[in-house]
């Protein structure tokens, strides 16, 4: 582990001299379990909008750092998680998003939990000395919704609070993402470490030169980013014929580690990067409009997923030729730019620190 984490890389840098993670932090190979525990585990991390469990019974399934969860509304008014992990012999619960569940049945052997995630039914165990299936339940992980979206921790994780201290007044109540549907989800899979597509989000600097489209609705002498502690923003001002989204702003937050928010006028898209392998990733886009089915905002919505398609395949691209440099064995570390590159270097001393606190509790 030090080998690795050699403690000159560790040290926080100040943005007007700061450098890049070193290359080995993607390159790596026993980056990928580092990761996990590290990062993943130890933050809070969205798994959907409360859109996608409207009724009871709903749920959607995911997995952080290795767990299998599985996301439910128990009632009218609450939702869980559960580890996704049957107690008789490990079987998957569930093994795709649903809706309407009456109740949760292993598909290995037919264990069935309640909503609640009590065990109910276990075929030809009633004999069996000594079980009881009431005290058998399904280990349970903590849930937060804010502002429609669904985050869960797996472990130790900072107040939700302070995860999006300020947000709320940013966004003002006529830009709640609360009113939102889920309209579709689009998966890329990159091949790049995590890390690689993160920092590319997090700064404009690139987008003259990769995103000539999305360069021609900005302003990029107007773009500004800004950072708080466990997030960043960007935004700036936009110009778009009436037919995609008008004029306004274009708002992007990134919450850490691994979750953006793209937030344009009558859309709402979130962002999960998740590793798969030091040099793999796959990127989940889900797409939510307001309820509006008219034929003019479903033009609209249609050159708003044809648009976004164009900028992900060019930051694909790009990320993808990136992965290559950092593991070509040329480049260990490069200089930031701190008038563009300050989130990138927020986001990296967050990720510093983790690895510190990975390293003192080896």
């Amino acid at each position: 582990m030090t080998e690795l984490l050699s403690p000159d890389a560790l040290v926080s840098q100040q943005l007007d001299r700061a450098l890049t993670l070193p290359a080995r932090f993607y390159t790596d190979p026993r980056m990928s379990a580092l990761d996990a525990s590290a990062i993943f585990a130890r933050s809070w991390q969205l798994v959907c909008h409360q859109s996608q469990l409207a009724g009871v019974g709903d749920h959607v399934v995911t997995e952080i750092a290795g767990l299998p969860l599985l996301v439910v509304r128990s009632d009218e008014s609450s939702i869980r998680a559960f580890h996704n992990v049957c107690r008789h012999r490990a079987g998957p619960i569930a093994s795709c998003d649903g809706r309407g569940a009456q109740s949760l049945r292993c598909r290995y052997h037919g264990w069935t939990y309640g909503l609640d995630g009590v065990l109910r039914g276990a075929p030809e165990m009633g004999r069996t000395p000594d079980f009881n299936p009431a005290d058998v339940r399904l280990p349970e992980v903590r849930v937060q919704v804010w502002q429609g979206l669904v985050f869960v921790a797996i472990g130790d994780v900072p107040p939700f609070d302070d995860f999006v201290a300020g947000i709320d007044a940013r966004l003002g109540a006529h830009r709640s993402l609360e009113g939102y549907e889920f309209h579709h989800r689009a998966s890329y899979d990159v091949a790049c470490n995590w890390k690689v597509y993160v920092d590319n989000y997090l700064e404009g600097y690139h987008v003259p030169h990769i995103h000539p489209s999305l360069n021609s609705l900005l302003d990029y002498r107007s773009y500004i980013t800004e950072t708080a502690e466990w997030y960043s923003f960007q935004f700036s001002p936009l110009e778009s014929g009436d037919d995609l989204y008008g004029r306004g702003e274009a708002l992007y937050y990134f919450l850490y580690p691994n979750a953006m928010l793209n937030i344009l006028p009558g859309r709402l898209q979130t962002n999960r990067v998740l590793p798969r392998g030091v040099d793999r990733c796959r990127v989940e886009f889900d797409f939510y409009y307001a309820p509006d089915n008219s034929p003019e905002v479903q033009a609209r919505r249609a050159k708003d997923i044809e648009f976004s398609d164009e900028v992900q395949d060019e930051d694909v691209t790009i990320c993808q030729d990136v992965q290559r440099g950092l593991a070509s064995g040329s480049y260990e570390a490069g200089r930031l730019n701190p008038l563009r590159e300050n989130a990138v270097h927020h986001f990296h001393e967050i990720v510093r620190r983790a690895y510190r606190h990975a390293l003192a509790n080896a």
